[in-house]
């Protein structure tokens, strides 16, 4: 079941902001295309209406970092058979689509441009050799009815098919309109799910916590405060700040510093915030990062503190074990990626490093 929100308007005496039904979801349609990150921040509008070869029209079709695609389907008035059978049917059609007719399909849909710009300008990196090596479903409604939610539980559950559901509330007070999203099934539960089906395709499965970091060291960012203040870091681009956002409380970060080796492992203990939001305890006070003794330079690491996208991002890490960078482990075999953070599905890496840092698990 989805958590129910509420909203309530603070004053002498509490009010709470009434939910008001979406004219149509075809206006919720709207909002998602101007801004897909609403749903979220890894996914890049592909183009909506994509005709399949079945007469038929995927609502949304989105690519994320790595190059899966992502069907995005409203409910609109259909029963919860034919939505779901819907997305099933068109999972079936873009399992097979190539690099050539994504391409295809992300022209058409944005004349003049490429799909390699256009994943550049978003994802500030260049596409994988390879597209569409999984994909995931996804059923947007202003209100989710038991049996969709008990369709998908149990396509999820019991057969790791990659669907899941999202709601959305819509809010009005006075001039002001809100919008609220809740997951039927959490989005990293719902990958726990299905890395066992894609472990089918030869790709190993995700435990559900663990996460490769990769932590660039340069006077805007040093590992030495990293460990002192308890933080991994990311920035000078969404390329390298965008995917810290996959970081949530309690997982588990195994950190590697490019061309030399792994250095530490910890637990997140927070999601991640801009430079100008982190504070840190120094002396007994807790102070703005920026305002501690660093072996940073303060004035590169907050050069572009107001800048949304160039800004450094932070997650704050309670470490298990860390180690100075002139005692990195590094051997044959272990996992490496230029993404700043990513999933570790390596099973021999995680093994190494568990074993390396003496960690019971």
């Amino acid at each position: 079941m989805p958590i129910e929100v509420g909203i309530w308007k603070l004053g002498q005496k509490p009010q709470r902001v009434n939910f008001t039904p979406l004219d149509s979801e075809e206006k919720l349609e709207d909002v998602l295309c101007q801004d897909l990150s609403i749903l979220s921040p890894q996914l890049m509008l592909i183009g909506r209406q994509i005709p399949t070869d079945y007469g038929t029209a995927i609502d949304i079709l989105a690519m994320d970092v790595e190059g899966n695609l992502t069907v995005i389907e409203l409910k609109r008035d259909r029963t919860p058979r034919e939505v779901v059978a819907q997305v099933l049917d068109y999972a079936s059609w873009i399992q097979n689509l190539s690099y050539e007719r994504i391409a295809e399909i992300y022209a058409e849909k944005n004349p003049g441009k490429h799909l390699e710009e256009g994943f550049a300008n978003y994802f500030q990196a260049t596409p994988p050799e390879k597209l569409n090596q999984s994909h995931n479903l996804i059923v947007v409604a202003s209100e989710l009815d038991p049996a969709t939610e008990r369709i998908i539980d149990y396509l999820a559950d019991s057969f790791g098919v990659p669907i899941n559901a999202v709601f959305f509330r819509y809010f009005k007070d006075g001039g002001n309109e809100y919008l609220t999203r809740s997951w039927l099934i959490d989005p990293q539960e719902a990958e726990f799910k299905t890395s066992k089906a894609a472990s089918k395709k030869q790709q190993e499965v995700w435990n559900g916590r663990d996460f490769y970091v990769s932590f660039g060291e340069g006077s805007n960012r040093s590992w030495e405060d990293a460990c002192k203040y308890g933080f991994i870091s990311g920035g000078r681009g969404k390329w390298y700040s965008q995917t810290l956002s996959l970081l949530f409380p309690g997982a588990r970060v195994f950190v590697n510093i490019p061309q030399c080796g792994y250095v530490g492992v910890g637990i997140v203990k927070e999601t991640v915030k801009p430079i100008n939001e982190f504070t840190v305890t120094d002396d007994g006070k807790e102070i703005p990062i920026l305002k501690a003794p660093l072996h940073a330079n303060a004035k590169d690491m907050g050069e572009f503190a107001d800048d949304p996208e160039m800004r450094e991002y932070l997650v704050r890490v309670e470490w298990l074990k860390t180690v100075p960078i002139d005692d990195a482990h590094w051997e044959k075999g272990l996992f490496a990626v230029q993404h700043t953070t990513c999933r570790m599905r390596n099973r021999f890496t995680i093994d190494r490093l568990v074993a390396h840092f003496g960690l019971t698990d």
